[in-house]
């Protein structure tokens, strides 16, 4: 099952007039100054200005090194891309030879054939016609001999061969290269999946659930790009390049220095170009991240934006980050397709360059018009690695600015190492003492300090007090959702820093105020406590805690599955459905995080008797606004700025007249009022 509360954000494109001048901007001034996280965007990293990678080649080696486990299969790809770029660069000289045979075939035809090859050209120079003579004398024509068929035939053959071969290496290496990229992909997303279950608290706490997703979604998605379709390119256009190189040397030199004017021309194209590109797709992811918290945030708080009328502040917010988003995507765009045109311009030059030159080199006899063939479909091939190299640069910034983004994520700091010393028994006693807590989320802000006191076996410890007091805190302490600063928690006589989280937990259960379900149905829900529980414990955990009442009302009953955020059933009986997912975990500690504050009083009824079957012979901790719901507590601590101010039952602190006096005067001492006077008008 998959929450839907957490359903990845979509990235919302809009396109957006501006002014060509807002446009055409200096990326070092858009990088630092368009966009600035904050507080309020709530960034994970937001104090990270958007610019390209801080580390560009430590984060390619660290990405390249997700593909070191796959050694055997990169070199097969590596012999597959040296196999069809070698047959690749041999195809133009074979097809080359059979433009000779063709050319010798034509131009022998039309000479008489009474005559020698050298009785041809000594007639040439005798008429001045030296550069027929000169031709004549570099090539095989024969004087009154057509085209060989045969020969032709058979080096076609031989030039279709040579590019099938290359074809089935090509297509080799490509598929091996998908399947080691998406292992490497899957492993990649596991790492990211364990680091999430790794991480404190608080690191979700202060970062926005939008920016969290988009690293481990769109940047996951963007190296998985990188990978695949730059990494054998690159290789395979490196290779290609040399290839080229020396096949166009050894035709000709002259004709070769020419062709490589391209590439130091090209050289400072992307130098220029991918530099100022990367920082903008940085950006771009940056926004991205910013845009999707946004929507995130929309999505999930929209009953209350609706309530409160900000939807034109929303749509504001989302369009000044929208703007963001457009203008770092443009400005990426924009600076990466400048690359090709231009690289498409010096590769014209180049191929202009070399046409003259060939074809005044083959009327001269200096070459033959099968290598002048071949030379110019080498120039033309030597210039598609490079074309390519220029799409794949940016394409390689692109993959290596998520790589670094996601591992930022990866290398975030962790909860504390577990020191697993000791372990529980199967069923604890819950005995809960606090020994002198300190604790306090920021260190310019204590919330709680020296805070003791002792839940005995079995009781029912009700937390009160003003907002901000630290009572959710308190039981986020007892989870070790946080760490303490100092003291100590046991749990049945065991410091809880002595055993695994795992256990502690399994040892806990937990009804919040939200109640979270997940996708699936009703029964899939229950279960979600303990998947080990068989169908009789279900039905007894759900006719205990009352979820049987409504559950048997429903067509589907049990198997009735939730939509989005299980909208199909009410509040409370959302809230009783996560009571009895509880019920059936049967933990020896309870925590009710003001588990009735979002249901009605006559649904309360229902939930207070399920919560008084589930509270039955476990130590349970009550967080409660509502003090009507906690009067036969055994305990109420009442706490006020992370201290424990008063303690005792319900009778003996009303009697004190402290803190819970006034806490409860406040909630019951208008109906009191209105009871005495609706007494004395009956009694007149």
């Amino acid at each position: 099952m998959s929450r839907k509360k957490d359903a990845a954000a979509a990235v919302v494109e809009a396109e957006q007039e501006a002014v060509p001048g807002d446009l055409l901007i200096d990326d070092d001034d858009f990088v630092e100054e368009e966009y600035k996280p904050t507080e309020a965007d709530g960034g994970m990293f937001g104090d990270m200005p958007a610019k390209k990678a801080k580390a560009f080649w430590p984060s390619a080696k660290r990405l390249i090194g997700l593909l070191k486990h796959e050694w055997l299969a990169l070199t097969a790809i590596f012999v597959a891309v040296v196999a069809s770029v070698v047959l690749t660069v041999i195809g133009p000289k074979v097809l080359g030879k059979a433009m000779d045979v063709i050319f010798n075939g034509v131009i022998g035809s039309t000479l008489p054939g009474n005559l020698s090859k050298d009785q041809v050209i000594a007639g040439a120079r005798a008429q001045g016609n030296n550069d027929f003579a000169d031709m004549l004398a570099t090539s095989n024509v024969v004087p009154g001999h057509g085209i060989d068929f045969n020969a032709l035939s058979f080096l076609i053959l031989v030039v279709l061969s040579i590019y099938f071969v290359a074809s089935l290496f090509n297509w080799f290496q490509g598929y091996v290269l998908n399947v080691v990229v998406m292992r490497a992909i899957r492993k990649l997303r596991s790492d990211v999946e364990a680091k999430l279950n790794r991480l404190p608290l608080n690191h979700f706490d202060s970062g926005q659930r939008g920016d969290i997703l988009s690293r481990v979604t769109n940047d996951v998605d963007n190296v998985q790009q990188g990978l695949q379709q730059a990494f054998s390119q690159l290789v395979s256009s490196v290779l290609l390049l040399a290839g080229f190189t020396v096949m166009m040397f050894l035709v000709s030199w002259q004709l070769a220095l020419i062709a490589l004017v391209a590439i130091p021309l090209s050289g400072v194209v992307v130098g220029i170009i991918g530099g100022r590109s990367q920082k903008l797709f940085a950006a771009q992811w940056k926004n991205t991240g910013a845009l999707n918290g946004q929507i995130e945030e929309s999505f999930s708080g929209h009953s209350l934006v609706t309530l409160f009328g900000r939807e034109k502040d929303m749509l504001e917010s989302f369009d000044e980050r929208n703007e963001g988003l457009f203008k770092a995507s443009f400005g990426a765009q924009f600076a990466s397709g400048l690359m090709m045109p231009i690289m498409q311009f010096i590769n014209y030059l180049s191929y202009v360059g070399i046409a003259v030159i060939g074809g005044l080199r083959v009327a001269s006899g200096q070459m033959t018009l099968g290598d002048a063939t071949a030379f110019i479909q080498y120039s033309r091939e030597f210039n598609q690695p490079l074309t390519q190299m220029a799409g794949m640069a940016n394409m390689l910034q692109s993959g290596v600015a998520s790589a670094e983004r996601v591992f930022e994520f990866l290398d975030s700091e962790e909860q504390e190492p577990e020191n697993v010393e000791k372990h529980l028994p199967a069923k604890t006693d819950g005995h809960v003492e606090f020994n002198n807590v300190t604790f306090s989320y920021s260190p310019d802000k204590p919330l709680i300090e020296n805070l003791s006191f002792a839940a005995r076996p079995g009781a029912t410890v009700a937390i009160v007090g003003p907002t901000g007091a630290g009572k959710t805190t308190l039981v986020n302490l007892v989870m070790r959702f946080y760490e303490l600063n100092s003291g100590q928690i046991t749990l049945d006589g065991v410091d809880i820093t002595q055993l695994s989280r795992a256990e502690l937990r399994s040892k806990v259960g937990m009804v919040l105020q939200d109640a979270w379900l997940f996708g699936g149905t009703i029964y899939e829900n229950i279960q979600y406590g303990n998947l080990d529980a068989s169908e009789e414990q279900i039905m007894d955990a759900a006719k205990a805690t009352y979820v049987d009442r409504f559950v048997r009302a429903l067509p589907e009953g049990y198997q009735t599955v939730l939509d989005d955020d299980g909208e199909n059933v009410s509040a409370g009986e959302k809230q009783l459905i996560t009571i009895a997912r509880a019920f059936i975990a049967n933990p020896s500690l309870l925590i009710l995080d003001e588990a009735t504050s979002s249901v009605d009083t006559r649904t309360e009824v229902l939930v207070q008797k399920a919560m008084a079957a589930l509270r039955a012979d476990r130590t349970s901790f009550v967080i409660a606004h509502r003090l009507s719901t906690i009067r036969d507590a055994d305990t109420i601590l009442v706490m006020e700025e992370g201290r424990i101010v008063e303690q005792g039952n319900h009778q003996r602190l009303l009697e004190a007249q402290g803190a819970y006096y006034r806490l409860y005067m406040s909630q019951f001492a208008g109906e009191d009022v209105e009871e005495e006077g609706d007494l004395a008008e009956q009694r007149s």
